[in-house]
C-alpha cells in the first residue's frame, strides 16, 4: 500500500514537471524557432527548385533560339536563287526567334522577382542573371540586324518578282497580241487567195451539141433564132475548172470546133496542129475572159 502511493506520487510530479517544461517560454520560443527553420528550409528548397527549373528553361531557350537564327541564315544565303519560297520558311523562323526572345525576356524577369524575395539566393543569382541579361542584349542586337538583312532580302525580290511578273504579263500580251494578228494575217490572206481564185477561175466545156443540150448548156433556137448558150440552169459538171493564167492553150482534140461562148476575137487563134487537131490559143487571158468565164466549144 505504501508502495503504490509512492508511484502515484511520482507520476504525479513527472506530469506536473512536464506541464511545466511545454507552458514554460523556453519552450514555446526552442518550438517556434524549429517551425521557422523548417518552413524556411521549405521555402529555400521551393526557390531553389524554381530556379533551377527556371535557369534551365532559359538555357534551353538560348539553345533553340541559336540553332533557328543557324539555319536561317542557311536560307538566306540561297534566298536570291531560284528557291525563292524559302522566304516563307524564314518568314517563320523569324517569328519563332522573336517569341523565343520574348519567352526568356519574361523568364529572365521572374527569375530576378524570385531572386528579390530572398536575399540569401539574390547574392547567389545576381552574376548569373547580369550574364543572362547581357547575353539576352546581345542576342537582340543580332536579330535585329539578321531582321534588317531579311528586309532588305524581302525587298529585292519583291521587286524581282514584280519584273518577272510584269515582263511574263508583257510577254502574254505580246504572244497574244501576235496570235491575234498572224490570225488577222491568215484570214486576210485566205480572203485574198479566195478573192484571187474567184477573179481567175474559170470554165471550159468542149462537146458534142447533143451533150450540150443534155447538160442544157445550150438551148436549141427557133426557126429564125439561134442556138441560146448558158441561158438557164446548166450541168457545172461537164466543164473543167482551170485559171486563166495557165489555160493559155486548150486543146480540143477536135479537127471541126465553133465556139459558142462570146470571147473578143482578136484575144485568141484557132491553131491547127500536125494531127489536123484544133487548139484554141488565148493571147490575151484577161481580155478573153473579160465578157464570159465559160468557154464552150462544140466539136
Amino acid at each position: 500500500m505504501k508502495t503504490f502511493r509512492f508511484f502515484v506520487i511520482i507520476s504525479a510530479l513527472a506530469f506536473a514537471t512536464v506541464s511545466c517544461v511545454e507552458n514554460s517560454g523556453k519552450y514555446k520560443s526552442a518550438v517556434a524557432a524549429r517551425d521557422s527553420l523548417a518552413q524556411e528550409k521549405q521555402a529555400l528548397d521551393s526557390s531553389y527548385n524554381q530556379t533551377l527549373v527556371l535557369l534551365n528553361d532559359i538555357e534551353t531557350g538560348f539553345a533553340e533560339i541559336n540553332q533557328t537564327e543557324k539555319e536561317m541564315k542557311l536560307n538566306l544565303q540561297g534566298v536570291e536563287g531560284p528557291k525563292v519560297n524559302r522566304r516563307e520558311i524564314i518568314a517563320a523562323q523569324m517569328a519563332a526567334i522573336k517569341k523565343g526572345i520574348e519567352q526568356n525576356k519574361a523568364k529572365i524577369a521572374e527569375l530576378q522577382q524570385l531572386a528579390d524575395k530572398n536575399g540569401k539566393t539574390k547574392n547567389m543569382l545576381t552574376e548569373t542573371i547580369k550574364r543572362l541579361q547581357t547575353q539576352m542584349d546581345e542576342k537582340s542586337l543580332q536579330i535585329q540586324n539578321l531582321q534588317a538583312e531579311l528586309y532588305k532580302k524581302n525587298i529585292q525580290i519583291t521587286e524581282l518578282t514584280t519584273t518577272v511578273t510584269q515582263q511574263s504579263k508583257s510577254i502574254s500580251e505580246q504572244s497574244q497580241s501576235i496570235a491575234e494578228q498572224q490570225k488577222a494575217l491568215e484570214q486576210k490572206e485566205a480572203a485574198i487567195k479566195q478573192q484571187d481564185m474567184d477573179i481567175n477561175t474559170v470554165w471550159y466545156c468542149i462537146a458534142p451539141a447533143k451533150a450540150l443540150k443534155a447538160a442544157k448548156v445550150i438551148t436549141a433556137g427557133g426557126l429564125f433564132q439561134g442556138k441560146k448558150v448558158l441561158k438557164s440552169e446548166f450541168d457545172n459538171s461537164v466543164f473543167t475548172q482551170v485559171d486563166l493564167r495557165n489555160a493559155v492553150s486548150i486543146p480540143t482534140n477536135s479537127k471541126r470546133v465553133k465556139i459558142l461562148s462570146q470571147h473578143p476575137q482578136n484575144s485568141y487563134n484557132l491553131v491547127t496542129g500536125e494531127d489536123k487537131n484544133i487548139t484554141i490559143e488565148i493571147t490575151n487571158p484577161s481580155k478573153f475572159w473579160s465578157v464570159s468565164k465559160y468557154l464552150v466549144v462544140q466539136n
